[in-house]
């Protein structure tokens, strides 16, 4: 043997954790190698003579490192075959009530007693006596939970490359502007650019007592829902803010005539927004069609792309700041009007993430 081998048989012939087998098969050859003697051998180790001649024999066959670690056995040949596994795992892949079961989901006790009365039927009889337990392990190997699904968002809007790339072209337009306003406010005042949204069910909850907090369903009162419509000015920073019973398609126009009016007749407005319905309505339209030529330009998200429009950053921040709980409409109407005159009031270079 060599001294790189002998190393490696002493590190676990004195080891503590190691296996008590693996253990007498390092001592083994090293104390042969000492003394050349089956039966001496066997007295120092504690093994019989018969089973130290074997273990020599592997390490002049296999090597001594070969000679420590147990030999592959062929082990009970497998009962269930493959062809049952796959179709226990495609079975796992369906849901419960594509097989007349009421459960939404899989459980491993439903799918063994489903595999016990159909496999056989199906051409697996070594499935007759599946239990759950194998059936955790069948799937285990394959990494399948049937009773956890995970969802994922499809893109179901065939223009949603288009369209993002369109409302980054109106964020580029503002980074220009900003460029040229330093120069002069002529470039400015020609434009507004103003991310809206709509933030609906905005509860008013009252306290039953001056003491106790507003909880849902304790120490609290409902009165109703507002929907709160907002839009940044991009350029300037401001925020026009409405405060409504709903967000319909009335609602949203007069958040437009809102605009209308707190912009010059000559400026043109860019709006980025969703495609809600109350946008796009016959309603909405007709007001737009009857608009000067170029007074308005609605520049529409992507379905399933509201993370686009930069308002969400303004609802983000709204929610914890600006929604403490009142007991009517008029105060809670009074506390979104305060908060938006608040925002309006901020410096855009204070607040770069009202802006680009």
């Amino acid at each position: 043997m060599t001294d790189e081998e002998i190393e490696r048989l002493e590190a676990p012939s004195w080891s503590r954790t190691e296996a008590a087998g693996r253990v007498s098969r390092t001592q083994t050859p090293l104390a042969y190698r000492k003394n050349p003697s089956f039966c001496a051998v066997g007295q120092s180790v504690g093994l019989h003579h018969q089973t130290v001649q074997r273990c020599v024999e592997r390490a002049l066959g296999y090597g001594p490192l070969a000679a420590i670690e147990d030999r592959p056995r062929p082990g009970k040949e497998p009962v269930i075959t493959p062809e049952a596994e796959a179709w226990l795992v495609s079975l796992a892949c369906d849901k419960a009530k594509e097989h007349g079961y009421p459960h939404e989901l899989w459980t491993t006790r439903l799918l063994a007693r489903h595999v016990r009365e159909h496999g056989p039927t199906a051409g697996h009889e070594c499935l007759a006596q599946l239990v759950q337990g194998t059936v955790y392990k069948i799937l285990s190997q394959e990494d399948i939970k049937p009773h956890k699904v995970r969802y994922y968002l499809e893109r179901r809007d065939a223009g949603f490359e288009q369209k993002m790339a369109e409302v980054l072209c109106v964020y580029r337009q503002v980074h220009v502007l900003k460029k040229a306003a330093a120069k002069s406010r002529k470039a400015v005042k020609r434009v507004a650019i103003v991310s809206y949204d709509e933030k609906p069910g905005i509860q008013a909850i009252a306290t039953t007592a001056p003491d106790l907090p507003p909880k849902p369903g304790v120490h609290a009162k409902r009165h109703g829902t507002l929907s709160l419509l907002a839009g940044i000015d991009l350029l300037t920073g401001k925020a026009h803010a409405m405060v409504k019973d709903g967000h319909r398609s009335r609602e949203f126009i007069e958040f437009l005539k809102h605009l209308e009016a707190a912009y010059p007749a000559g400026k043109a407005i860019t709006l980025i927004l969703d495609n809600n319905s109350a946008h796009i309505s016959s309603e909405t339209r007709a007001w737009l069609d009857a608009r000067p030529p170029g007074r308005f330009q609605l520049t529409f998200t992507p379905r399933h792309g509201s993370w686009l429009n930069l308002i969400e950053g303004f609802f983000s921040k709204f929610a914890p700041l600006g929604l403490a709980p009142h007991p009517d409409h008029l105060k809670t109407r009074a506390q979104r009007a305060h908060y938006g005159r608040h925002r309006r009031r901020q410096s855009p270079s204070r607040h770069p993430h009202l802006v680009i």
